[in-house]
């Protein structure tokens, strides 16, 4: 049974600002640290390899006091907004009709909203009441890759048959007022509010790169590395940063055994699609890559462009490969780590 990535959209917040103009709003934040503190703040946001991001919320409201209760309602309004617009988006993309979904993937987590933002979709796009739901909450920047994981296990059990996976976040909701630690700066530096959806089948009319494996990788006692740490306030980042060097040890056995049961070696995969968790990691990666002829362009540059969306970013990036009307057999290789710690693959053949 095949299963084909039909289309991807995009979706974005109305507000957006360019890094530039962020820094004297982080100015008027930081007014009461010291001149040190706030020059190492600066340099975090300058040299963060983001040049825009956008925003569920105006830039203004991010860097004020707002209660949880106040920042989560705002996540609930807009993502389900950004829902509607991004699935359409899709089905219009793909010339689908919402009746013919038969599975939907939610993926968040950035925010809490129960019922999750897949029961609004059903009422207001008129997807079918036998649609299977499943929501995934707590898989961070990895979810975007997992969703299509378990998508694509559902359609390569159950022929002709179509799915989406919306992803949905906004890291600036979870930005903390009181919290003037290099975590959090660092958070507020790259990350970035965004939505996607991907359409996924298992009919042999409908076309797009076939899914050829799937697999999921676990780093043992790595729980402490990646999340988000409930308090009063909302959701605290948790970001340590050993992140990149435990990437860098744990590579060879995240790819290579991945590749070698396919029968593939490194040098036959043509296109790499790389979530930009962040400057350090997209150099760390690109430097593994570098020596054997790969580049991470694409992935540069939705970082750039949006910063890290969490589990929407490396969809974006997926749909700027859908986008080029690649060569026949080209091989493409999706990637993305999150909490846990772990890291998603997905191999393509286009």
């Amino acid at each position: 049974m095949s299963v084909h990535i039909t289309t991807v959209a995009k979706a974005l917040p109305q507000y957006h600002r360019e890094t530039k103009d962020i820094l004297p709003m982080l100015d008027a934040w930081l007014v009461d640290q010291d001149e040190r503190f706030r020059r190492k703040a600066h340099k975090i946001f300058s040299n963060a390899a983001v040049d825009k991001r956008y925003s569920i919320m105006a830039p203004e409201e991010v860097f004020t006091a707002t209660s949880f209760e106040e920042k989560n309602a705002i996540y609930q309004r807009e993502v389900i907004k950004l829902g509607e617009q991004v699935l359409q988006k899709a089905l219009d993309k793909a010339h689908w009709k919402p009746d013919t979904l038969d599975y939907i993937i939610t993926v968040s987590c950035t925010g809490i909203m129960i019922p999750s933002v897949d029961a609004f979709l059903i009422n207001s796009l008129g997807l079918r009441q036998d649609i299977i739901r499943l929501p995934v909450t707590e898989m961070g920047c990895a979810a975007g890759v997992s969703g299509v994981i378990y998508a694509n296990e559902f359609l390569k059990a159950n022929p002709d048959k179509r799915a989406a996976v919306i992803a949905l976040e906004s890291p600036t909701a979870t930005f903390q007022h009181d919290d003037y630690s290099m975590v959090n700066i660092v958070s507020a530096a790259i990350f970035g509010d965004g939505a996607a959806c991907v359409l996924l089948s298992s009919k042999e009319s409908d076309q797009g790169p076939e899914i050829i494996d799937t697999a999921m990788y676990h780093f043992y006692d790595a729980q402490h590395m990646m999340g988000f740490k409930l308090v009063n306030s909302g959701l605290q980042m948790i970001l340590d940063q050993s992140v990149p060097d435990t990437i860098a040890q744990h590579f060879p056995e995240i790819i290579n055994p991945f590749l070698e049961k396919n029968n593939i070696d490194i040098s036959e995969v043509d296109h790499l699609v790389f979530h930009p968790g962040g400057r350090k990691i997209v150099e760390t990666v690109e430097d593994l890559f570098g020596s054997l002829g790969k580049n991470i362009d694409d992935t540069k540059e939705v970082l750039r462009r949006y910063g890290n969306m969490s589990s929407v970013t490396v969809l974006y990036v997926l749909e700027r490969f859908l986008d080029k009307n690649l060569p026949t057999g080209d091989l493409g290789i999706m990637l993305s780590f999150g909490p846990g710690f772990s890291a998603q693959r997905v191999l393509l053949k286009w």
